[in-house]
């Protein structure tokens, strides 16, 4: 090879690599943009509800968030009902919905038949497709007609006179209420929350698992000893995914939940939601310190969702830190 084609060989090399280089670089600064618009959004929610919020928290300082009176007529304002029923009813959903959820997971993954898993699965999957809109319609002329003369009633005979929990299945069986919508939550995540602990179950190798039915072993042990341990970041993040769409769930919640601004202890007894006083009122909203009070439960709610992503985060890297990952 003469020394010119040497030469025109490097030169062709070194504009190649120049060229893979301004690429790099345009695919770093590009992806690091889209990076930083996600933040600036994220920041500039956060501003502008902390803004309009300002004169709810001007007028009645932080006693808003522990105060239970919602009175628009006499513009006096507590967010304590709606956070009360927002974090009840999630946290009540999440009780209901996570065991059913890895029931269901559990039998998609060791049990079910091949020729239904397949099925079976997607149809779970397209319940995760339903419009909130029409959980909350069921909810409302379905359920709750039925949950309030064939269920309400015998959890009152059964459960009423118990000390400590029986208030909380106390008052008139109307169906609407605080159980109700919790209930209905509970239908919506569990797609969510099954169809993740599904995935992740699918990740265990199976030499794992044969190696341990080779042992000897039940399919619970299993389950305990090798599929739990394997996928509990996994497992930990899909219940918190239910979580975060327990809290900000609106629609389905307004339906069945009452929309009483009150605490009352009972389950039975209509409650709110954050999301729920948002979507009934901010439509009529005047402007003052009503609409600052709406816009104050809405960075309430935004603050209540980042700290469920926090300890999400916290959680999945205190058992990857206790794995050894």
């Amino acid at each position: 090879m003469s020394e010119r084609d040497a030469s025109g060989g490097i030169d062709l090399h070194i504009q190649q690599v120049r060229r893979f280089r301004l690429q790099d670089v345009l695919f770093h600064y590009s992806t690091q943009l889209f990076a930083f618009v996600v933040l600036a959004a994220l920041l500039g929610i956060l501003v502008s509800l902390t803004i309009e919020a300002w004169p709810s928290f001007q007028a009645f300082g932080l006693s808003f968030l522990w105060t239970n009176v919602w009175s628009v007529p006499d513009d006096q304002y507590g967010a304590l009902a709606a956070i009360y029923g927002t974090v009840v009813t999630s946290v009540i959903a999440l009780v209901l919905a996570v065991p059913i959820s890895f029931g269901i997971a559990l039998f998609l993954t060791e049990t079910c038949p091949v020729w239904l898993r397949r099925p079976l699965g997607t149809a779970i999957e397209l319940l995760a497709g339903v419009p909130s809109i029409v959980y909350g319609i069921w909810g409302l002329f379905i359920f709750a007609p039925l949950f309030a003369e064939h269920i309400q009633p015998p959890l009152q005979a059964a459960l009423g006179d118990v000390p400590v929990i029986g208030g909380w299945f106390a008052g008139p069986p109307i169906g609407v209420g605080i159980l109700t919508a919790s209930i209905v939550l509970a239908l919506m995540v569990i797609p969510f929350i099954a169809s993740v602990m599904r995935d992740v179950f699918e990740t265990v190798p199976d030499v794992l698992k044969e190696s341990a039915y080779g042992m000897g072993c039940t399919t619970w042990e299993v389950v305990r000893n090798i599929v739990l341990p394997y996928t509990r970041v996994g497992v930990i993040g899909g219940i918190m995914l239910g979580l975060g769409r327990a809290l900000g769930e609106t629609m389905a919640v307004t339906f069945v939940i009452g929309n009483a601004n009150r605490i009352v202890g009972s389950l039975f007894a209509p409650g709110t939601s954050i999301a729920s006083t948002l979507a009934n009122e901010f439509g009529e909203a005047d402007p003052g310190l009503h609409i600052a009070s709406l816009f104050a439960l809405g960075l309430i709610l935004f603050v209540i969702s980042f700290v469920v992503l926090a300890i999400s985060r916290w959680l999945i890297s205190r058992s990857m830190g206790s794995e050894g990952l």
